[in-house]
């Protein structure tokens, strides 16, 4: 974490003022995006990039009632009780160490994980990143009280699905999972036709440790299948890269009995992701001649949440052709106006 001068903690200051969505649902990606920025050595453009970023927020939504031990339930995927449960996750961290609170929340949470397009689990796997990197300050405990506060708000499990044929990798997986039917409308028109995901991996993996290899593994294989398919639906196609590495971010931080089920839920997100959005055939793509740093730096230039992110999680992997799917999703979005 590049970051000596506070940059972080004010900008995440000056967001939590802010909802988790504008228009009903659009998710609010500053927060995710600024701490990528700052992780990279970009924090100095942190505070411009969000002065550009502001026409779209929205405030924080009033609250209803609090939730509580007793009713938190019945307030489970209510996404009109954002600010209830932003709060009562505030008042969890206040009281309770971060990881403790992580802990208990991530096994409840994790079946929802396709929850606003996958992006609340991704803005935990930023704040935990980010937590797990340096002093757990105030705004960035606070942090992850606004993540899962959202992802609470919008859990949504995916459909009981059947299992298909077995894959022996994660890419095989991917190229085999069935494309939805109908590829119009929004995610979750798409979600509700989902007809079921190959099987892998093939064999439980033994143990916590093959659980985060095969995890790796999977982000690897959605980042590189970026760079044949992303032109597909280039901002919704990142999700299937950026969601898994969002929980293979989150492992270190959890009790290493929930590393498998993470990798399930993981492969059931990107292959979600993958079938809602993924094109019919493969597209040629070029290598990419620049660094990893001089490719961030054009992601950063380039201003897109989305393409920061995902550059963001390509320069995780840093083989060549993760770097071309990097530059490929700076090629493929409009960038910020």
């Amino acid at each position: 974490m590049n970051d000596t001068t506070g940059t972080l903690d004010e900008a995440l200051e000056r967001l939590h003022l802010s909802g988790p969505e504008r228009d009903g649902w659009l998710s609010n990606h500053a927060p995710m995006a600024v701490e990528a920025l700052v992780r990279h050595g970009q924090a100095p453009a942190v505070h411009r990039w969000l002065d550009h970023y502001r026409a779209k927020l929205e405030d924080m939504p009033d609250t209803d009632s609090p939730v509580t031990e007793r009713n938190w339930r019945e307030a489970l995927g209510d996404p009109r009780r954002i600010a209830d449960w932003t709060a009562y996750f505030g008042r969890e961290t206040a009281e309770r160490p971060w990881r403790d609170v992580l802990a208990e929340w991530w096994p409840i949470l994790l079946p929802g994980i396709a929850a606003g397009a996958t992006h609340p689990v991704i803005r935990v796997g930023h704040s935990v990143r980010t937590l797990l990197a340096g002093e757990p300050t105030a705004p960035r405990v606070q942090e992850l009280a606004h993540a899962l506060g959202y992802w609470a708000a919008r859990h949504q499990p995916l459909p009981d699905l059947p299992t298909l044929a077995p894959a022996p990798s994660a890419a095989a997986a991917l190229d085999a999972v069935p494309a939805v039917a109908v590829q119009s409308g929004g995610i979750l028109d798409r979600l509700t036709q989902l007809t079921g995901f190959p099987d892998w991996p093939e064999r439980t993996p033994a143990g916590p440790d093959a659980a985060r290899t095969a995890l790796h593994e999977l982000v690897r294989a959605s980042t590189h299948r970026y760079a044949t398919h992303g032109y597909g639906e280039p901002i919704m196609l990142v999700h299937a890269a950026t969601a898994p590495n969002a929980v293979l971010r989150t492992l270190p931080a959890l009790p290493r009995e929930l590393w498998a089920p993470s990798l399930a839920a993981a492969w059931a997100a990107s292959a979600a992701v993958t079938a809602a959005y993924t094109p019919a055939a493969p597209a040629p793509y070029t290598p990419a001649s620049a660094t990893a740093e001089e490719l961030f730096e054009r992601a950063a230039a380039h201003g897109d949440d989305h393409t920061i992110k995902f550059t963001d999680t390509a320069l995780d992997i840093g083989d060549a052709t993760a770097l071309a799917a990097a530059r490929r999703a700076i090629e493929l979005n409009p960038p910020a106006r």
